[in-house]
């Protein structure tokens, strides 16, 4: 790696933790994985760029698709199961709690329904540093009766634990949250949490999408009852395809929300059609076992399937420890110079997940000509701008990014 003076001045306080992740086998930077980018890319937790290997595996699917050749021996049905298998060794999950379905939101809102919210009454707990695009939901179903309870944001970008343990109550339904907040990258101590839910008899749903693929997680270990991502995050995926996970002990305690035909699993005959058994009904038929019979709709993404079917083997095979102790110093670099320049933090100084996010009055507006001229890409938002690190990018992106930034706050 070419480390430039700037970024090695700014990441001087930090060579601890780089000697460590030397030490540890940390992954290289895996440029070669993917096309040239013809700017700085500094937001995969908006949009993860396609490894080449996932490119290479989509033009072999349309060829497929196409029926050019390769009809023989390709199996969709190996390809969905080798993908559960995947994902469920990133975020410690068995098949049978994983389903597919279309994104984050949808698992989310699937769980809500299982539980027969808003019917059944009850309080939600939630945080300020949940997925934003999810207040619209619990603001409806505060309207519908629910009673929610939103947890504020402490002054150094966390979510306070005593204070989490006061609002679950004996009434609680579901703590609903991010374990990897897209505001700013703090992570919730999963295990923690569950703890709390599990102890006054609620349950905990976790939106994933930031955390499966980029830190260590285990699903069923921390005792998560509920979770999903989609793939188009640090899974490397694409839009239309993400995983619900539903924990095994947790399937007992819900009603499926919809009827979908890949719920179905046993003994399907039909009574209807000549040379059928009859029957006192169109048809019979038994459920699939696990999370598929409970959530499944219909047909999924294919494409976002054979895709998958490499990003997730890519990450595997480089290990998210690694990509953690990777990414590390660039996070701590970046902390350390725009602390020091007076910028205002959004994001836990230990933090040691892929977000960095500082907070700056009409961020759009100020820094939207610089990033532009110094050819970088990053989350712009009205109030806050946000650095995402992934497995391609070095200590020269961040050397880029703080050479194109004020060197201090513009007022």
């Amino acid at each position: 790696m070419d480390l430039t003076r700037r970024a090695l001045v700014a990441g001087a306080a930090i060579a601890p933790t780089l000697t460590a992740a030397a030490a540890a086998g940390a992954a290289p930077p895996a440029k070669s994985a993917f096309a040239p980018m013809p700017y700085v890319y500094l937001d995969s937790g908006s949009t993860h760029p396609m490894p080449l290997g996932a490119k290479a595996a989509l033009e072999e699917y349309l060829r497929f698709k196409a029926r050019d050749g390769l009809w023989p021996g390709y199996s969709m049905d190996a390809k969905e199961k080798a993908v559960f298998g995947l994902y469920g060794g990133l975020v410690g999950a068995a098949p049978d709690e994983l389903t597919f379905v279309q994104s984050t939101t949808m698992g989310e809102n699937l769980v809500l329904r299982a539980l027969g919210v808003p019917e059944s009454g009850g309080r939600i707990v939630t945080d300020a540093l949940h997925f934003f695009g999810s207040f619209y939901t619990y603001g409806e179903l505060a309207k519908a009766g629910m009673e929610v309870v939103t947890l504020p944001m402490t002054e150094d970008g966390r979510i306070d634990m005593a204070a989490m343990a006061a609002a679950v109550n004996d009434r609680t339904r579901l703590v609903v949250l991010s374990h990897v907040s897209t505001v700013n990258g703090f992570e919730h101590d999963l295990k923690r949490v569950a703890d709390v839910a599990h102890a006054h008899g609620a349950l905990l749903y976790a939106d994933i999408v930031h955390g499966a693929g980029a830190v260590p997680l285990d699903l069923r270990a921390s005792g998560v009852d509920f979770a999903a991502g989609s793939s188009y995050k640090w899974l490397m995926g694409d839009f239309g395809l993400g995983f619900l996970y539903a924990r095994r002990e947790a399937q007992a305690k819900v009603k499926r929300p919809w009827w979908g035909y890949h719920q179905v699993g046993g003994g399907f005959r039909t009574h209807l059609y000549p040379f059928d058994p009859p029957g006192e009904t169109p048809a019979t038929y038994g459920y699939a076992p696990g999370a598929s019979g409970l959530f499944a709709m219909g047909t999924t993404s294919w494409t976002g399937v054979v895709q998958l079917e490499h990003s997730l083997g890519f990450i595997t095979g480089l290990g998210v420890e690694h990509i953690q102790a990777w990414r590390q110093p660039m996070i701590d670099a970046i902390q350390g110079e725009l602390r020091r320049r007076g910028y205002r933090p959004l994001t836990p100084q230990d933090s040691r997940t892929p977000l960095v996010a500082f907070a700056l009055k009409n961020a759009r507006a100020k820094l939207a000509e610089p990033l532009a001229k110094a050819d970088i890409r990053l989350t712009l938002a009205a109030n806050r701008f946000r650095v995402s690190l992934s497995v391609f990018n070095d200590m020269n992106d961040v050397d880029r990014l703080l050479e194109a930034l004020p060197k201090a706050p513009p007022a």
